[in-house]
């Protein structure tokens, strides 16, 4: 028995509509970056404590400009800072909104492949009397098992 978790209508009108809310949002922000994995793994880490750490650290050194060598950039921290504070609600909205999409998407593609299990098990009890054998073993594929038996040795040249 088929469960239908969601039943939305997208317009082409609203798709076009959200993409270009995204195209605007990522025009509001060009400064954003994308790092590979490799570079992202060697990034050290600001969690909740080190954050505190971070801020405190910082402020300090702005305070007392006088113990700060020229090599440190703690105005570039501190405008980091500012940037960090900045993108967090939008961060954190966004991450919401990304949950909302991932969990209706996940419900929509749910919805679907229950009622193609139903229907495909509707095409193999009773397709082949209209004609739909052909069909039935080709979207059937998904089902297909790798064979158990070894792959025989290909002859030598």
């Amino acid at each position: 028995m088929s469960l239908n978790l969601i039943s939305l209508d997208i317009t082409v009108e609203q798709q076009t509509a959200a993409l270009a809310a995204l195209a605007q949002l990522e025009a509001a922000l060009p400064g954003l970056i994308s790092l590979e994995p490799g570079e992202r793994r060697k990034l050290l880490w600001m969690g909740d404590k080190s954050e505190v750490f971070c801020r405190t650290t910082v402020r300090v050194l702005g305070d007392n400009p006088q113990i700060v060598p020229p090599s440190l950039d703690v105005a570039g921290a501190q405008a980091d800072l500012v940037a960090l504070d900045r993108l967090r609600p939008v961060f954190e909205r966004l991450g919401r909104l990304h949950s909302r999409l991932d969990d209706t998407t996940s419900a929509l593609g749910n919805d679907i492949m229950d009622v193609a299990l139903d229907g495909y098990g509707q095409i193999k009890l009773v397709g082949d009397a209209y004609g739909l054998k052909e069909l039935r073993k080709e979207i059937g594929g998904r089902f297909a098992r790798p064979s158990r038996r070894p792959a025989e040795p290909s002859p030598e040249a």
